[in-house]
């Protein structure tokens, strides 16, 4: 995990996300919807909105994907591990939850680009560390079994948040995913600058820890 920098909401993404949504909100707490649209009206489901249930709101966030996609340059805001055209399955993650904060369902700043797999486990956990706060250092790679383990500059403050992240970071499928960006770029398969677009992580990590190859020094 390393620091992400925040990307500057798009032009568009009031029109195609906000508006659309404020107004589904409208209509599944029984107000006039702000927006006209086609098709019959979305029946009411709570008496206010921090009531609505989190499966009930409509996905449209999913329509700011491409643009996170193109912003964050395809790569997992937690994992630092690039999505594949085609076989790569990127997501948009809350950072704070569908079902506790209905007025950031859609907003650009509550948006991480996430691997589906680490989505699904963070579920709706708030404790685990936000990649736009991380600092460099508080989180390393360990070069035998590949899990991300604590930072030599990980802060004390954090230790429960980081060790809560750390369980998300250390799945199977992402130690394989480490170890074969680590075992392509030793074995001379990949460059050095390669790995660093797809796997900046790993590639701070290697050069951090004297790993790098010779040429690359």
């Amino acid at each position: 995990m390393i620091p992400v920098t925040p990307a500057k909401e798009p032009p568009h993404f009031d029109k195609k996300v906000r508006k659309k949504g404020l107004s589904a909100i409208d209509e599944l707490v029984g107000r006039k919807p702000r927006l006209e649209r086609r098709g019959p009206r979305r029946k009411k489901l709570a008496a206010r909105e921090a009531d609505i249930p989190a499966d009930a709101f409509p996905p449209f966030w999913r329509d700011a994907l491409p643009d996170m996609l193109e912003a964050y340059e395809r790569r997992c805001a937690y994992l630092a591990l690039y999505f594949e055209h085609a076989t790569g399955n990127p997501t948009i993650d809350h950072v704070l939850p569908k079902s506790r904060a209905w007025d950031q369902v859609y907003e650009w700043s509550n948006y991480r680009l996430c691997a589906a797999l680490i989505n699904a486990k963070k579920n709706d956990l708030t404790s685990l560390v936000d990649p736009f706060e991380v600092a460099k250092g508080w989180f390393a790679l360990e070069l035998v079994a590949f899990q991300v383990i604590r930072g030599p500059k990980a802060p004390t403050r954090k230790a429960k948040e980081i060790e809560e992240t750390l369980l998300v970071l250390n799945m199977p499928e992402c130690l394989k995913a480490r170890e074969e960006y680590v075992t392509c770029y030793e074995r001379g398969d990949i460059e050095l600058s390669y790995l660093e677009r797809r796997a900046p992580f790993v590639a701070s990590e290697l050069r951090r820890q004297g790993r790098l190859r010779q040429e690359d020094l």
